[in-house]
């Protein structure tokens, strides 16, 4: 598995080494002691899947402190793009994103931690997504922000008509009139 840095250094590509033949292809999705020697503990308590048509777009989604979530995100079948908001206020990267494109092909996943939001949009006619999360889903704190705030102007690398949104996320607002919870002190950054 090679662990790749991206430009916000706490959110990490996942790459792995694909074996293939005639037969088909295997590869190790998930090994925890490689995931904790280049990423660190994390303790994944749920795995989720979801199925989605193109242009559906979900996100850009958080869940707030005590249940807030580190999440390790791959495309199954399909393509999709991947995103992660850094929210944690005081931090180098706050309000930057990553964007990372992921497919059936691939395989390769990505790492979102704690203090993100997070969303992806489908690119392929379809696409199965599945994710760990380190923290259980808690409905009343779970939150987001608008898919096109403006501040952050995420380049979701499809035509705005195409996206699809749920009543939800339509309703999600801007970094800027949403409570955000994630900050980072000034002496842990010393």
């Amino acid at each position: 598995m090679n662990f790749i840095p991206t430009d916000i250094p706490e959110v990490i590509i996942l790459e792995p080494n694909v074996f293939g033949d005639e037969r088909g292809y295997f590869f190790e999705s998930f090994n925890q002691k490689e995931f904790e020697e280049n990423i660190g503990a994390v303790n994944f308590v749920q795995d989720n899947e979801s199925k989605s048509s193109r242009g559906i777009l979900r996100g850009l989604h958080f869940q707030k402190p005590p249940f807030n979530q580190a999440k390790l995100v791959r495309c199954v079948e399909g393509e999709v793009l991947d995103v992660a908001v850094d929210l944690r206020e005081g931090s180098a990267t706050y309000k930057k994103y990553v964007a990372v494109s992921l497919t059936g092909e691939n395989k390769r996943q990505l790492f979102v931690p704690r203090g993100f939001a997070h969303g992806f949009v489908v690119l392929s006619e379809k696409a199965i997504f599945a994710y760990k999360v380190d923290n259980w889903y808690a409905p009343n704190y779970d939150s987001g922000i608008a898919w096109n705030d403006e501040e952050i102007a995420v380049d979701w690398q499809i035509a705005v008509e195409e996206i699809q949104l749920s009543g939800k996320d339509k309703e999600l607002k801007a970094l800027a009139e949403t409570e955000n919870p994630f900050f980072i002190e000034k002496s842990a950054l010393i």
